[in-house]
């Protein structure tokens, strides 16, 4: 770091210094050094005030009401919108569809963004309590309320020092996070244009409140989806000579396509192929025409994923060829776009690792086992330096929580304090931090679209 970047850190370090104020002020540390270590525990302190707690509860209860579809999160928006103007933060909207980009800090670089996702489920909630969703068959079962609520209180706390940030801290409230690839679409209208980094947290329903997990590297696999129909000639099943039997071959399909993983994967690099979907046939003595077969693949690499996109074809073809049969395969790479690995950027985990145990200590911040699920997050991290890490909300205490994607799915709102400190520590340090030679043209995004 050269002479004049020392100089804007101290400064900086000094007008934070004042704010995040603590009674063992006689430490002997450098005032660099004591600065960054101080600036997460005073944002968990922030982010645990009754009022700043109570505000973050009541916004994730408010969007649990009233649950909405991808690029239907029209009610989520307009919430999310008149709590930034409330704290007079700037922000750019429509923004893919239903999509809120919001701007604390300079207005110029470096930027950092922070992300949460906003739509629910097309499931019906069976948990009985007050705040219960009041729209049939739709329900916020993976969290994203929850998310939204931390965001925003982040951005309280980021906003309450909004003139000491050197840089500009990007609010991305995105839509379709399920299946509805609405990371993308933000970035097909820009949004991550100039960004240096963007960070993003998931609740984890199994992990201990008060503690996270992640690593570098790959923590998700990437995802994709197939549908084949095997065509037969069908006809009565007391004479199958006359007939050409397509659930034969669909059966010999599936059978092969698990030697994917089995025989052709390395056992070193996890795979999945999975079958999930076998119609054919309405009758007991009748052989149809037809059979439709479908599943999903998931890789942690793109190479190897592509491979399994490619076998998977060839196999379908050729297995229900070997069978007389003819055979369609679709990708659906319009209607469900594939999802690439989630892989945390190197550089990125060590700043998560010392800002997070800088917060609630070194013991609390744990490596995870990669998952198979994928996560659209990861479209991000195709383009800028991306970190995702998992909030944990469990207290056994209280019972034990379902998974996400259950009707029976609860949130811890405890979490709520580490997730919002966590995401305006990770962005503020990163400013202080993370300084980099860039020359961008000024950028104009005071007004609504």
């Amino acid at each position: 770091m050269n002479f004049s970047k020392w100089v804007s850190l101290i400064f900086i370090l000094n007008l934070f210094c004042p704010t995040l104020s603590f009674s063992d002020s006689s430490s002997s540390s450098s005032s660099s050094s004591n600065g960054l270590t101080e600036i997460p525990k005073r944002f968990l302190q922030l982010a645990k005030r009754p009022e700043l707690f109570d505000w973050m509860v009541g916004i994730r209860r408010k969007i649990h009401e009233n649950p909405e579809l991808g690029y239907e999160e029209f009610e989520t928006s307009k919430l999310i919108r008149t709590e930034l103007d409330k704290m007079g933060i700037t922000y750019k909207y429509p923004v893919a569809v239903t999509g809120v980009i919001g701007f604390i800090g300079t207005g110029g670089p470096p930027f950092v963004a922070i992300r949460a996702d906003m739509d629910a489920l097309p499931m019906q909630e069976m948990v009985e309590w007050e705040h219960k969703s009041r729209i049939p068959g739709k329900m916020h079962a993976c969290g994203h309320d929850a998310h939204v609520a931390m965001l925003l209180g982040a951005a309280k706390i980021l906003q309450e020092h909004r003139e000491e940030i050197k840089g500009t801290v990007v609010l991305v409230f995105q839509p379709a996070e399920e299946g509805g690839g609405g990371a993308m679409k933000l970035m097909d209208e820009g949004v991550l244009e100039n960004v240096n980094a963007i960070f993003g947290l998931h609740v984890a329903s199994n992990l201990a409140v008060g503690e996270v997990h992640s690593k570098a590297g790959p923590i998700g696999a990437g995802n994709g989806f197939f549908e084949a129909v095997i065509s037969g000639k069908g006809g009565h099943a007391a004479i199958p000579q006359h007939s050409v039997d397509p659930i034969l071959a669909a059966s010999n399909v599936i059978v092969s396509l698990q030697h994917l993983v089995s025989r052709e994967a390395d056992p070193l690099d996890p795979q999945v192929v999975t079958v999930a979907k076998f119609q054919g046939g309405g009758a007991f003595n009748v052989i149809p025409d037809s059979v439709t077969i479908g599943g999903t693949f998931r890789a942690f690499s793109k190479e190897s994923f592509m491979q399994l996109r490619y076998r998977i074809e060839e196999v379908i073809r050729g297995q229900a060829a070997v069978q007389r049969c003819n055979a369609t395969v679709d990708f659906f790479t319009e209607a469900k776009l594939f999802y690439p690995p989630t892989i945390n950027h190197k550089g990125l985990h060590e700043h998560f690792l010392n800002v997070a145990g800088d917060m609630i200590g070194i013991h609390k911040v744990k490596d995870v086992k990669p998952l198979m699920g994928s996560e659209d997050f990861a479209f991000y991290q195709e383009v800028v330096p991306g970190y995702f890490f998992l909030l944990g909300m469990q207290n056994l205490t209280r019972g034990r929580l379902e998974s996400e994607h259950s009707p029976y799915y609860q949130v811890n709102e405890d979490a709520f304090p580490y997730g919002a400190a966590l995401h305006a520590s990770l962005a503020a340090r990163y400013l202080l931090e993370y300084q980099p030679e860039v020359s961008f043209s000024e950028r104009k995004f005071h007004e609504e679209l």
